[in-house]
């Protein structure tokens, strides 16, 4: 059947479109001469430039969700065991660095769930339990809260004594005794010695030691470790705190800052087999509210017979 002259032109029309289209006679006539893409060396470049910027968002992002919400409240219990001439093994707990503020917050808690998973011999407090007069009230009560079968010791820290007068008790608890430069049995074999704290007080290794018998394990309670090295040939484990382990470390590099006390110690152990000193990472922070590369710690140090 012959087409009449004015059909011929519409159809011709559909025809050329198609093969405009390469063949997709569905898409649209007025879109027939967009583009359908961009090349792709542009798209690859466009994807390269995307991904950068969501690392360079996300990295500093992530990390200060780590610093300031997850670090600081991720307690980490460390054990560890050291042979000694105890007769019987001996479990300590040190606390140290608490800076309280509120006794019942989330790290006071897990803290205290730690101890009692624990259940220590012993509880040590190796200083800078708070930075504030309030602090001070919430440090007690929550010291209150603090049970070891052969007591909760402690020793303050530089915050206590920039924080308090100086003719006032650093603890206002009987949950808690001071032992300042002085020396306790704990049992017929293991001594405690307590220390002033070398930064902002006055630590007296004779006074501490005087009576001490020479037969026995000598534990060693103090703040800042520098002490260690004056200290050291008269005590057979150390325990102290201050460092804070650096609070915020880079991996594979030293800390970016410690304060003055800390001397050549950072983290962990130091010494030999016969004189050991420990250095807490500590609970709380200082001056930030951040620890980065270096958890809370909760240390538990077990002496046994050799």
């Amino acid at each position: 059947m012959d087409l009449s002259v004015e059909e011929k032109p519409a159809l011709w029309f559909v025809a050329d479109a198609k093969v405009l289209r390469g063949g997709r006679g569905n898409v649209p006539a007025d879109q027939i001469d967009a583009p359908s893409s961009l090349p792709r060396p542009v798209q690859r470049r466009r994807r390269r430039a995307i991904l950068a910027l969501v690392v360079l968002l996300g990295v500093p992002l992530s990390a200060a969700i780590d610093g300031f919400v997850i670090e600081p409240h991720w307690l980490e219990v460390t054990q560890h065991t050291v042979s000694s001439s105890v007769r019987t093994p001996l479990k300590i707990a040190q606390l140290s660095d608490l800076h309280l503020h509120d006794a019942d917050s989330f790290m006071a808690r897990s803290v205290r769930a730690a101890l009692d998973e624990q259940r220590p011999d012993v509880i040590v407090l190796t200083g800078d339990l708070y930075d504030s007069v309030d602090g001070k009230v919430a440090a007690e009560a929550f010291i209150a809260t603090l049970k070891a079968p052969l007591g909760v010791w402690y020793v303050p820290g530089n915050w206590e004594h920039w924080t308090l007068p100086a003719a006032a008790a650093y603890l206002d608890t009987s949950a808690a005794s001071t032992v300042l430069n002085a020396a306790v049995p704990l049992r017929d074999d293991v001594w405690l010695a307590g220390f002033d704290d070398a930064t902002a007080g006055t630590p007296l290794l004779q006074e501490a030691l005087s009576s001490v018998p020479a037969d026995v394990v000598t534990v060693g309670i103090f703040h800042s470790p520098a002490f260690f090295t004056q200290a050291a040939p008269r005590l057979t484990l150390s325990l102290a705190g201050h460092t804070h382990g650096g609070q915020v470390r880079l991996p594979g590099l030293p800390p970016l800052w410690l304060p003055p006390g800390s001397g050549a110690f950072v983290h962990g152990w130091y010494g030999d087999d016969e004189h050991r000193l420990y250095v807490s990472r500590g609970i709380g922070t200082s001056m930030l509210p951040v620890r980065f590369f270096c958890r809370p710690e909760l240390t538990v140090v077990t002496l046994v017979p050799r």
